[in-house]
């Protein structure tokens, strides 16, 4: 990549998430006929959390304000891998999206780590259900990954997205990953029908009650942190499902690109309004769709190489 799009990869890794945290929550309230925070609201009150100290109960550790550091750290750095304009990235490497995947993992044991380290019996709680789902979540997020390098026959994460449209087999395997990258995205994200990051009743909660104990900066850095997973989910998806190949037609694909995120923001907006949160004993079952999603991806693009295609 050229320092210019080094530049604007990272400007949009910083940007994208108020915007997408904007449209969604415009979205929610277009649909119960209100007008609305503004689009920037995000960026508000992350600013307004800023300007706050930080309280800690005086039985936590270190740990407990490591963890949004940490957190993060993580989100930030796999944004560096993942194509968010949809094309390449500032990092890549082969199998680099092992690496991201590892990274949201040691994202999410901070903060698991630091709702125990609370000592809060509602935290732990929710700290429990954080490592079950994400377990199952894991193995459609690899076989997506898998699915794709197979069908790409690449090994970094610019270059799996790109499966295109061409063939009925190709276009299996598009919907396929991109139905599971959607159902990973509500779960990484905590977004309905997995979770609802508006809520405050603690017997539902999953990832807000993990982070109750936390103020300040260091709320802000969890939310934050929690709206880039989104996006760059966001941006994998749209990535999958664009159209346009990059490779003969760049300037038109990354419109098509950031214009299908947006779409995606509006979607995520429309299912939150539309749907209400599954109970707790319905999510291992919502998490299989990823997998059988993934699965039949898989067989399309087995199908096809063993064809020739």
């Amino acid at each position: 990549m050229t320092l210019l799009a080094v530049v604007l990869h990272v400007v949009a890794l910083l940007a994208s998430p108020i915007g997408m945290v904007g449209v969604i929550n415009r979205t929610k309230a277009i649909w119960a006929g209100r007008k609305g925070p503004p689009l920037l609201q995000f960026l508000f009150d992350l600013t307004r959390l800023l300007r706050k100290a930080p309280v800690y109960s005086h039985v936590t550790t270190p740990i407990f304000w490591i963890a949004p550091l940490v957190a993060l750290t993580t989100a930030l750095v796999s944004g560096l891998a993942v194509p968010l304009l949809g094309y390449a990235a500032p990092i890549s490497f082969p199998f680099d999206f092992v690496a991201v995947a590892y990274l949201w993992g040691l994202g999410r044991v901070f903060v698991i780590l630091a709702a125990l380290d609370a000592g809060s019996s509602f935290e732990g709680l929710g700290a429990s259900r954080e490592a079950t789902f994400g377990a199952l979540v894991e193995p459609a997020l690899f076989l997506c990954m898998g699915t794709l390098a197979a069908a790409t026959g690449h090994d970094t994460f610019a270059s799996i997205v790109h499966v295109g449209l061409g063939s009925s087999d190709r276009i299996a395997t598009t919907a396929g990953c991109a139905i599971a990258l959607f159902v990973v995205l509500q779960v990484e994200s905590s977004r309905v029908p997995v979770d609802d990051p508006q809520t405050h009743l603690e017997l539902t909660m999953i990832h807000e009650v993990m982070i109750l104990d936390h103020s300040g900066p260091d709320l802000a850095a969890l939310q934050y942190a929690s709206a880039m997973k989104l996006t760059l989910l966001a941006a994998l998806v749209a990535a999958v499902i664009n159209p346009v190949p990059f490779q003969t037609s760049p300037a038109i694909a990354t419109v098509t690109h950031l214009a299908t995120m947006l779409v995606l923001a509006l979607a995520v907006g429309c299912v939150e309004s539309l749907v209400a949160r599954l109970k707790l004993k319905a999510l291992p079952q919502y998490i299989v769709v990823a997998t059988v999603a993934t699965f039949i991806a898989l067989l399309a693009t087995a199908w096809r190489l063993g064809s020739g295609g």
